[in-house]
């Protein structure tokens, strides 16, 4: 338990030098930075390209949607057209959206080149596309009442607390191996575990970071609570994050993605479109 612990606050450590304050702060968000600034990517040359057409969804906001006047737009449309301005080919760059279970045949059938629309990189998803390197990741947070949120260190604070948790889900298996010391009260749904921990019934809440963001930031909770701890961030239990898919075949397209990623990062670019798409910083 000691090592699992260990390596637990190093991955939260690790989170390009976070500060790791003790809750979600409007007045100072905190903005994941996910890549080294020491590391130099070479610049790829895409002349030859004869255009970059991303292919996403409609309905998965604030990533992709509609807005009110039919416009596609969010937090991955934005990224999109900044990757195409890094690489110097706005004038060749397009962005459809699909129903989700038509974007894997669209790009096999070379109706795209880029799939942007949150497909996770598994050993198994890796069998189909090339990647690029994760450009968002998602932390399990504590979330706990304003007037008792806890600061790190937070392991020995929690001990016999009543830490509610959705059954059966990943952060489930998380806090039961991370936080063995709590009382884990696990919950149905989440509208069963934001109402205890409201009431009282429940010392804090475990779970995913940017779903609890949006509750903390949205008129149910009324400004009752706020992140504790954290962020922490388990890729055997959370995955990796979010990357862009290309073919199997074109890992020379996933590398230039990644050169693009990393100038909208270090340009400040990348933080802008975060903290427009998620007031309430997850990190």
């Amino acid at each position: 338990m000691a090592f699992q612990w260990r390596s637990l606050v190093l991955a939260s450590l690790l989170i390009a030098a976070l500060p790791m304050a003790s809750g979600a702060r409007s007045a100072e968000p905190q903005v994941p930075v996910l890549w080294d600034a020491k590391e130099r990517l070479p610049k790829p040359d895409l002349s030859a390209l004869p255009r970059l057409r991303f292919l996403t969804t409609t309905d998965f906001p604030p990533f992709n949607f509609l807005d009110g006047a039919g416009k596609l737009s969010g937090f991955h449309i934005d990224l999109a057209r900044a990757i195409c301005a890094e690489l110097g080919i706005v004038d060749k760059c397009q962005i459809q959206a699909l129903p989700w279970g038509e974007l894997e045949g669209a790009l096999e059938k070379g109706e795209g080149e880029a799939i942007i629309a949150g497909i996770a990189a598994t050993p198994q998803s890796r069998q189909t596309y090339a990647f690029s390197r994760s450009y968002l990741q998602f932390p399990a947070r504590f979330i706990m009442p304003k007037s008792t949120a806890f600061a790190e260190p937070i392991f020995d604070k929690l001990r016999s607390k009543r830490v509610g948790v959705l059954a059966g889900s990943a952060h489930e298996r998380m806090l039961r191996d991370y936080f063995s010391t709590v009382q884990i009260v696990s919950f149905d749904g989440p509208e069963a575990l934001y109402r205890d921990l409201k009431a009282g019934k429940i010392d804090a809440a475990f779970g995913d970071g940017m779903r609890f963001a949006f509750w903390l930031g949205g008129s149910d909770a009324a400004g009752c609570c706020r992140f504790a701890g954290g962020p922490y961030l388990a890729p055997e239990y959370l995955g990796t994050g979010m990357a862009i898919a290309t073919r199997a075949d074109n890992p020379a397209l996933a590398a230039a993605l990644d050169y693009a990623l990393q100038e909208v990062s270090m340009k400040g670019t990348f933080a802008e479109f975060y903290l427009r798409y998620f007031p309430v910083s997850f990190f």
